[in-house]
């Protein structure tokens, strides 16, 4: 399939002429504002040490030593933006629980406006909590309901994302599948969003169809999610080494969009901007958890791209942001002055 095409790939380096742009333009960063749209939720970790069995259960008992609460999911990608220099505006639905209001704490610490939060008192606020002996997940439990919003609650989600629209630049999708988007609200936040001139920025989940996301305006799934959603035959592809650019080209054509970003861990990224494609390596030098990898990546994306970066360049900076966050453990932000001394040592040239 596809192996008599030739395709055309540039492939980019990181020098010193990158570096340059890229440190006079982040400053650009700090004036923009982009609206996070998705679930939300809480990701919490109990830290501690195994030293036996329990005797009423073949099980290791714990010893806790520190316990965290961290934001996660679409609020991750809001807190990215906010360590990138950029300003956001989270619309998400918790439930009227005692996670919410955790939520909230960690939304106004971390300088996130907890104003577009809606509330629906039959969901709970989503909550993953990991039990870890040192760096090992022993067991994660969580609370969630995946089930999409009821008629009346996406009436007042639409209406109030009609309202603040004006107020951003540009409009991140965020889909973890656990209800917040069904396929026709996401069509009406995209058509609402291009009539008003916003760009529309997604990151896709593998488990809903490629049409809850057609004409969108930038599309950025892994590798593995875009396979699923391309609707190609694996078995066909595997030996094929044109697989990710039959893919990455499949999903431009079936969502009706310029640009795709395929993220693809160690293999970096292989962007598809109308007939161009170019390849960008990775820069994670150590990989201690990947969790958050991907919020950052499409934080820095959105961000940089309304800011006046080429696409190129958005990528590069992404990259660079997703190697500072793997290099942590949990899910953390991106650290901007991190990201500018650690540039030195991926130049080539």
């Amino acid at each position: 399939m596809n192996n008599e095409i030739t395709y055309v790939i540039e492939k980019i380096q990181f020098n010193k002429e990158i570096k340059k742009s890229l440190l006079q333009k982040l400053p650009a960063m700090n004036s923009k504002s982009v609206l996070v749209v998705g679930d939300v939720g809480l990701d919490e970790y109990i830290i501690g040490s195994v030293k036996r069995i329990s005797p009423e259960a073949p099980v290791p008992v714990m010893d806790v030593e520190t316990e965290e609460k961290r934001l996660g999911l679409s609020a991750n990608v809001a807190q990215n933006i906010v360590s990138l220099g950029g300003k956001v505006g989270v619309l998400s639905v918790v439930g009227n629980d005692f996670g919410a209001d955790l939520l909230k704490k960690l939304f106004l610490e971390n300088g996130i406006s907890w104003e577009h939060m809606m509330t629906d008192p039959q969901r709970p606020t989503t909550r993953k909590t990991r039990v870890m002996a040192g760096p090992h997940h022993i067991v994660r439990i969580d609370y969630e309901l995946k089930k999409y919003l009821s008629n009346e609650i996406e009436k007042k989600f639409l209406a109030k994302y009609k309202d603040i629209l004006s107020s951003y630049d540009a409009v991140i999708l965020q889909d973890y599948a656990k209800g917040i988007f069904s396929e026709g609200l996401v069509q009406s936040l995209i058509t609402m969003a291009h009539a008003q001139n916003k760009r529309v920025f997604v990151d896709p989940h593998r488990s809903n169809s490629l049409s809850f996301y057609k004409y969108c305006d930038f599309f950025k799934p892994n590798f593995d999610e875009s396979l699923i959603l391309s609707g190609l035959d694996f078995d066909e592809l595997r030996e094929n080494p044109n697989k990710v650019y039959i893919v990455g080209r499949t999903l431009q054509k079936k969502l009706q969009t310029q640009q795709v970003v395929l993220t693809r861990g160690k293999d970096g990224m292989t962007i598809f901007d109308g007939e161009k494609i170019v390849e960008v390596p990775t820069y994670a030098k150590k990989v201690f958890d990947v969790t958050g990898a991907g919020d950052t990546v499409i934080a820095a994306l959105a961000l940089s791209q309304v800011a006046g970066f080429s696409l190129i360049e958005s990528c590069i900076l992404s990259n660079l942001a997703a190697g500072n966050v793997v290099a942590k453990i949990g899910c953390v932000p991106c650290d901007l002055e991190e990201i500018k001394e650690e540039m030195s040592a991926h130049l080539v040239s």
